[in-house]
């Protein structure tokens, strides 16, 4: 079940990152893979900043700025 839940937190992150830096989502699976691995940057980034996050919100806004700064990431690579 925490899998599942997982899931559903980066698929939902990848979704809302690939709104905001580009104004339109990735597809289902573009989505959950941006997500997922926003969800571990995030987790990191957190961790090194020592913010703690409870809750779902919490884990939904952890996974969603990974997922912000991986797409900030991968457009400046393209770009170079």
């Amino acid at each position: 079940m925490d899998l599942i839940l997982f899931l559903l937190i980066g698929l939902a992150a990848g979704w809302l990152a690939g709104r905001i830096v580009k104004g339109r989502g990735f597809g289902l699976v573009g989505n959950l893979i941006v997500g997922v691995i926003g969800a571990f940057i995030g987790g990191y980034l957190f961790g090194v900043l020592n913010i703690t996050v409870g809750g779902l919100i919490g884990s939904l806004v952890m996974a969603l700025v990974g997922a912000i700064v991986l797409l900030f990431i991968v457009g400046l690579v393209k770009k170079a």
